[in-house]
């Protein structure tokens, strides 16, 4: 019986499109070979056979490189961009800086218990009717009649 080993992490098999090429793979050689056969052709008349075979491995080596590459899983374009952001666009000193969460916490707790332990003032009728909006304070003339109305009583 033939005997086929299985790899444990399925994630790292990629699928072979032709030639067991992967699609990037293909794509990249192609762009390498429509750049290199022009450049070998037009130059090996002027500059010779040899110099144009090396002129044109220079023009190629970048696409192949691109094709071939991989590191822990990325691909060159995004391994270069992760080199880029760092040494030029992220700040060279960053700041190490943390919000203290049990502080936050903390405060918080002691605020309820403050607010708790305040003891509430016992509200009277003249209180009610300062703070509401909506109750109208009596008017004047109201208050003379009813003290009219208890005097001559």
């Amino acid at each position: 019986m033939a005997f086929v080993s299985v790899p444990k992490d399925l994630s790292k098999v990629k699928t072979k499109v032709a030639l067991n090429l992967t699609a990037r793979q293909l794509v990249c050689f192609s762009i390498g070979g429509i750049i290199g056969v022009p450049a070998y052709w037009f130059t090996r008349t002027a500059i010779g056979n040899d110099i144009a075979v090396f002129l044109m491995i220079i023009c190629v080596l970048p696409f192949f490189f691109c094709a071939i590459f991989e590191k822990d899983g990325i691909v060159f374009e995004k391994y270069m961009m992760h080199i880029i952001k760092q040494k030029f666009i992220y700040p060279k000193i960053r700041i190490y800086k943390t919000e203290n969460f049990y502080e936050y916490l903390d405060n918080e707790d002691e605020r309820e218990v403050i607010r708790r332990e305040k003891p509430k003032a016992k509200k009277t009728r003249k209180s009610i009717n300062k703070k509401s909006k909506y109750i109208k304070p009596k008017s004047k003339t109201t208050k003379k009649r009813k003290g009219k109305k208890a005097k001559r009583n």
